[in-house]
């Protein structure tokens, strides 16, 4: 398989962005990947690069966006950070990934199981790590059950993945708020902003 062109990007719909990142997860979890020559990718995308997403998920070594999406090289714009939030930074990335760049979709992915989300549910203090930390209880508090303060840590895998649940919306939700670019283009119909979560057990991915 051939790299996205940029006759190809320009004919993919924010709902055909979608629909291609659902069928490539569903060719993953089955162990169905795409056959790609991947140095034939390198050589097509040597003069430019036409990605049809932006995928902004953890660090976590089991969820790389290109693998459980069969997606090959040149195809997504990944963005990645300990809980899959956002900052000035990286609402930047994404403007220049959908705004100059031609990408029709942003997907924001968490998933089971998180470590930033467990050390969040935690209140874990360590270094620079206690700064990241700090962004992400927003969500542990957004999440009002259970109210008994023993089953809210990260020894209660359900809690865990409610709150990494609820950090997705609210990433979300700070996007379309603190980028006026992307939410106009969101409006108009260029984009679609959209959250998920990725089953590290199953290798499935669950669109919000």
């Amino acid at each position: 398989m051939k790299a996205i062109t940029k006759e190809k990007q320009a004919k993919m719909t924010p709902e055909l962005a979608l629909e291609v990142l659902k069928e490539g997860n569903k060719r993953f979890s089955n162990n169905l990947q795409v056959k790609r020559d991947t140095l034939q990718q390198v050589s097509d995308t040597s003069f430019g690069q036409f990605p049809f997403a932006t995928i902004l998920s953890c660090i976590d070594s089991r969820g790389s966006s290109e693998l459980i999406f069969d997606q090959g090289i040149g195809d997504i714009f990944s963005i990645r950070i300990a809980g899959n939030f956002v900052n000035e930074d990286i609402l930047g990335s994404m403007e220049f990934a959908c705004k100059l760049a031609g990408a029709k979709l942003v997907l924001v992915l968490g998933h089971t199981a998180c470590g930033a989300i467990k050390g969040a549910c935690d209140h874990a203090r360590l270094g620079n790590l206690t700064a990241l930390i700090n962004k992400i209880e927003p969500a542990v508090e957004a999440v009002t059950e259970p109210k008994d303060t023993t089953l809210r840590n990260s020894s209660n895998a359900t809690f865990v993945d409610a709150v990494a649940k609820k950090n997705v919306e609210m990433t979300i939700d700070a996007i379309r708020n603190s980028s006026s670019i992307l939410a106009e283009m969101e409006r108009e119909g260029s984009i679609k902003i959209v959250g998920g979560m990725y089953d590290i057990k199953t290798g499935k991915v669950h669109f919000y």
